[in-house]
C-alpha cells in the first residue's frame, strides 16, 4: 500500500522575468515499510520534493496523497495538522531545542500535539532506549556529540507514529562511524518496525542502506534503482556511482 504519492508534480519559482522549474512533472510513490533514497546533483530537486511531500511548500501543479488524503487539496491549517500527526522530519544540521534536554526534545512533537505528562513520559523513554541514549535522557545537547543529538533528533521524529520519515542528508554533517550508525538506526526502524523513509542523500554509502534509490536531474526523476543487501555493502555503492556516472552527476 502507498503512503505517499506525487502524482504529476510541478514546482516553478519566478526569478524576475526568469521562471525557474525546479521540479518537472514528477510521479513518485512509497509504499508502508519502504526505505527510499533520493539523489542528484545541487539544484536537481531534491530537497524541492521533500519539502513539496511533507506539506512545507505547495506544487504548482499536480497533487500529493499523504496517508490518504491529498494535502494539497487542503487548508493551510489542515496541512499543518496533518503534518504534525503524519509526518517525521529529521534534518542535517539536528535542529534540536538547545536549552532542553533529550527528553524533553523528543518529547516536543507529542506536547506540540496536546500529550499529558503522564501519558508521554514511558513513550519517550522507550523512544530513547530505541536510539540508544536511555542514559543519556538528562543531557542536553552541547553535552551531547553530533550522533548522539541526531539520534535524539530521529527518536523525536518517530514520537507521534508518523507515517513517514523524511531525512534531508541526516548523516551530511557526521563523521564516518557516526553516520554509519544513523544509517543502521534507520534500516533497523524499516526492518523491525516498518517505519517509512524518504531520505535525501548525496552519499553513494548512504543511499546503499535503502530499498530503492531514485535519481533525480534538472528536476525529473531520471533513473531508479533497487538495492540488493541495503548495509552499506560495496557492491551496492558500486552499482549506485555507476549510475551516477551514467547520469554524470
Amino acid at each position: 500500500m502507498a503512503v505517499l504519492e506525487a502524482k504529476e508534480i510541478s514546482k516553478q519559482y519566478q526569478m524576475g522575468e526568469v521562471t525557474v522549474n525546479a521540479l518537472d512533472d514528477v510521479q513518485f510513490g512509497v509504499q508502508k515499510g519502504e526505505f527510499v533514497a533520493v539523489m542528484g546533483p545541487s539544484g536537481s530537486g531534491k530537497s524541492t520534493l521533500l519539502h513539496l511531500l511533507g506539506g512545507l511548500d505547495e506544487p504548482t501543479d499536480g497533487e500529493i496523497t499523504l496517508a490518504g488524503q491529498p494535502i494539497t487539496r487542503l487548508s493551510d491549517d489542515e496541512v499543518t495538522l496533518v503534518r504534525r500527526r503524519k509526518v517525521g522530519f529529521i534534518f542535517q544540521f539536528y535542529n534540536l531545542i538547545p536549552t532542553l534536554t533529550a527528553a524533553e526534545n523528543v518529547a516536543l512533537p507529542l506536547l506540540i500535539d496536546g500529550a499529558k505528562v503522564r501519558d508521554y513520559e514511558q513513550k519517550v523513554d522507550s523512544l530513547l532506549d530505541l536510539v540508544g541514549l536511555a542514559d543519556r535522557r538528562e543531557h542536553k545537547p552541547d553535552q551531547m556529540s553530533g550522533g548522539q543529538q541526531q539520534r535524539v533528533a530521529i527518536a523525536r521524529a518517530f514520537a507521534n507514529d508518523p507515517e513517514i520519515v523524511l531525512a534531508d542528508e541526516p548523516t551530511g554533517n557526521l563523521d564516518s562511524k557516526s553516520g554509519t550508525a544513523i544509517l543502521e538506526l534507520l534500516r533497523r526502524s524499516c526492518d523491525e518496525l516498518g517505519q517509512t523513509i524518504v531520505m535525501v542523500t548525496h552519499d553513494a554509502r548512504a543511499a546503499s542502506f535503502a530499498d530503492r534509490v531514485v535519481f533525480l536531474k534538472d528536476g525529473r526523476i531520471v533513473r531508479q534503482l533497487k538495492v540488493e543487501k541495503k548495509s552499506g555493502d560495496g557492491e551496492d555503492i558500486r552499482a549506485i556511482m555507476r549510475v551516477m556516472r551514467e547520469l554524470e552527476m
